[in-house]
């Protein structure tokens, strides 16, 4: 029972145990059918032998049998680093050939740039003539809504049975209307030509001014001029600072008046402003008071000070005294003369 059950087992395939007819698959001769390397002349090799092969394509590749691993399905294929057999020397052709259809591409894109170019001058073309002829017919268009105009106010005098007076009256007064407005234009026409030729002699003058400083820059010694340059780029920067305050000057102004709008509407706001300009008073007074406090010294100092006082008040007393005894002399003298002079009118009076 024994030998049958081990005769009944399954011959192993790969220590070449069992089946005695079959090689195993490591030394497995080679196949007839194995193509001959391109890369070697023939008859150097033996077909099916492990020597040299090509270098090209997939026979190129050494075999081995760790390329080929096993899996619970089988065999699986072995890893190739090539896909198939590709040029090997890159000649005067090759590059002949890749030129020509870059230059064969570029062709084809320039054809078709310049019809887009074409196209779009076409419909430029289209485009200017369809302006002009709205242009035109714009014209057209007010010409016809004026006589339309007319036509209907014609109309509307008919339906309303309007004598022919009134229509003349009416025509009238749009005639008188209109030579009015002629003439306003006319004198607006010329009042511009008169302002444009005083422009015109305003920026002569000023061009006239400009090389004339230009002369006067250019007479100028080097320190001067460098001194000038800087006084320019300086007045430069003071009117971009004035620009710039006037900007902020019309802000603030424009705030300031916000804020008066909105006091005048709110009663609380008006007492909140008086309250704060009374305590704007008493802490201008508070700090009066304090300068004074400071500038108060000692009693000895303030002694001095008192006494330095009275003695300058006294020196402009005593000068005023002499003022007025002076002019109290310059009036009597003065009466004297006038005395003088009527008793003078009276004796020539008589």
């Amino acid at each position: 029972m024994a030998s049958n059950h081990k005769s009944s087992s399954r011959p192993v395939s790969r220590g070449g145990i069992g089946l005695t007819g079959r090689p195993p698959s490591g030394i497995r001769p080679p196949s007839g059918n194995i193509r001959v390397a391109t890369g070697t002349p023939p008859g150097t090799a033996r077909p099916g032998s492990r020597g040299p092969l090509g270098t090209g394509g997939v026979l190129s590749s050494q075999i081995r049998v760790a390329d080929r691993p096993v899996t619970q399905q089988g065999l699986s294929g072995m890893k190739t680093g090539m896909k198939g057999p590709q040029r090997q020397i890159l000649d005067k052709s090759y590059y002949l050939g890749l030129l020509r259809s870059k230059i064969s591409e570029l062709t084809t894109e320039i054809n078709k740039l310049q019809k887009e170019i074409e196209m779009y001058n076409q419909e430029n073309s289209v485009y200017l003539s369809y302006e002009k002829r709205a242009e035109t017919l714009a014209v057209g268009i007010k010409e016809f809504q004026g006589q339309l105009a007319d036509y209907n106010m014609l109309v509307d005098k008919l339906n309303t049975n309007t004598e022919m007076e009134e229509v003349m009256h009416d025509y009238n007064m749009l005639k008188a209307q209109n030579d009015r407005e002629t003439q306003s234009m006319d004198v607006i026409f010329t009042e511009r030509q008169a302002k444009e030729k005083q422009i015109m002699s305003a920026e002569e003058e000023i061009e006239q001014e400009k090389q004339a400083a230009d002369g006067i820059i250019r007479n100028m010694s080097p320190e001067k001029q460098v001194k000038y340059i800087e006084m320019k780029s300086t007045n430069e920067k003071l009117l971009q600072e004035l620009d710039t305050l006037q900007q902020e000057l019309d802000s603030l102004n424009m705030k300031k008046e916000s804020l008066e709008t909105e006091i005048t509407h709110s009663q609380v706001k008006q007492e909140a402003v008086l309250l704060h300009e009374k305590l704007y008073e008493l802490e201008a007074h508070r700090d009066q008071m304090i300068a004074e406090d400071q500038s108060v010294g000692s009693p000895t100092e303030e002694r001095e000070r008192l006494l330095k006082q009275v003695k300058e008040d006294n020196q402009e007393i005593a000068s005023m005294e002499r003022q007025l005894t002076d002019i109290k002399e310059k009036i009597n003298q003065f009466n004297e003369e006038i005395r003088q002079l009527d008793m003078d009118l009276e004796d020539h009076q008589e």
